[in-house]
């Protein structure tokens, strides 16, 4: 059973943040979402819900954040006819929260999703995701644990591609937390000290407005790190799948990771993101039959809250739209490196053989996907 509009903490931070943004923003109203619990996958998990109809919506949210983190979505989603779910992950929130190390690996998250998804009992699903929850979402399209019908992912690489960078630099520069997070009992402590002061940290310091994330809405995320037991879950999704990067270091990618995704797919990426480089959304189209990829210039990893207006926008269009025979022949193929490879091309214009060579060898090594030639023949064709 659903409960009422929720008027605790998590209330008072929407209601700042409206009074902040003012007349400026056009986001849907918050006041439909209600929140309730589901059984799913033997565990209880926290559901942020808005909407109803035999659609689902379900919105799967990343560190060290929390089903308030799709607010600005919710409401969108259930404007379009979909029963909008943002769970809290196991481990976050109110959701149960298993001791073991090992309950955090990738197949148990998938798992949650394959649950929820049962427990919602719709006919159709879109499944949306950001930072871990994107992760959680590609790796549930690759499982095909259950039927999907869109994927829309929000600055997080495809789990193959984030693996093949984790050891490049500047990705180890920018993923130093994962490798810190790997020691025991250290990395709490230090994100428990002064009320999470530095979980509050993350948000400010990596956003590029932090207009969005007032004190009161920091607060919504220090209070569930500092729930009895939160920062050691939070932390075992790093912990527990450590063994799958190490296999995947490798030229030969660890299984659960290969593949083909067959569902139409939607990657938004903020391009300030300080945690996640942008190479690493290059080649996602080999891996991705129906891609589009929308590049936000300026805003930062925290792309949904950042900008909620642009990337509902983006949402709206992409689900409503009917595609274009340009979508059809260029898809959403990251566009810096087509300008990277048409660029190659007329480098090597009337130059020598050498030089071509070198350029062959470097575009692909340093974008990650084929040349746009072949880009074109991999297109779906009739």
């Amino acid at each position: 059973m659903a409960s009422p509009p929720r008027s605790g903490p998590e209330g008072k931070a929407i209601a700042s943040e409206a009074a902040r943004v003012g007349s400026r923003r056009s986001i849907p109203s918050d006041s439909a979402i209600t929140t309730r619990f589901v059984d799913a996958n033997g565990l209880r998990f926290e559901v942020h819900e808005c909407g109803s109809g035999d659609r689902l919506a379900l919105c799967l949210h990343g560190f060290p954040e929390h089903a308030f983190a799709w607010r600005h979505q919710l409401p969108l989603f259930a404007r379009l006819g979909y029963r909008a779910w943002a769970p809290c992950l196991r481990g976050y929130g109110r959701s149960s929260r298993p001791g073991r190390v090992e309950d955090y690996r990738l197949d148990h998250l998938t798992a949650d999703v394959a649950g929820l998804i049962d427990a919602a009992g719709t006919r159709s699903t879109v499944l949306v995701g950001h930072d871990w929850g994107g992760g959680i979402a590609w790796a549930t399209a690759l499982s095909r644990l259950r039927p999907l019908d869109r994927l829309i992912i929000m600055n997080a690489p495809h789990p193959a591609l984030f693996v093949a960078g984790l050891f490049r630099w500047p990705q180890i520069r920018r993923s130093w937390y994962i490798f810190a997070f790997q020691l025991p009992l250290l990395p709490e402590l230090l994100l428990r000290r002064r009320r999470a002061r530095a979980i509050a940290g993350a948000f400010r310091r990596m956003a590029v407005d932090k207009t969005r994330f007032p004190a009161e809405v920091l607060e919504v995320y220090r209070r569930g790190a500092l729930e009895p037991g939160a920062l050691t879950a939070m932390i075992n999704y790093y912990r527990a799948n450590r063994a799958l990067f190490r296999r995947t270091r490798a030229t030969r990618p660890h299984q659960s990771l290969t593949g083909t995704i067959d569902v139409p797919t939607l990657m938004i990426w903020g391009e300030a993101d300080t945690a996640l480089g942008k190479e690493l959304t290059y080649g996602t189209q080999r891996l991705v039959r129906d891609l589009t990829v929308r590049y936000l210039p300026g805003i930062s990893h925290w792309v949904q809250q950042e900008a909620p207006e642009r990337v509902n926008e983006l949402i709206e269009t992409w689900l409503t739209r009917v595609p274009s025979e340009k979508d059809a022949l260029h898809g959403g193929v990251g566009q810096d490196y087509l300008r990277a490879s048409r660029r190659g091309r007329t480098l090597t214009r009337h130059r020598s053989p050498l030089l071509r060579q070198l350029v062959d060898a470097c575009v692909p090594e340093l974008f990650g996907c084929a040349w746009v030639e072949q880009v074109h023949d991999e297109r779906p064709t009739g």
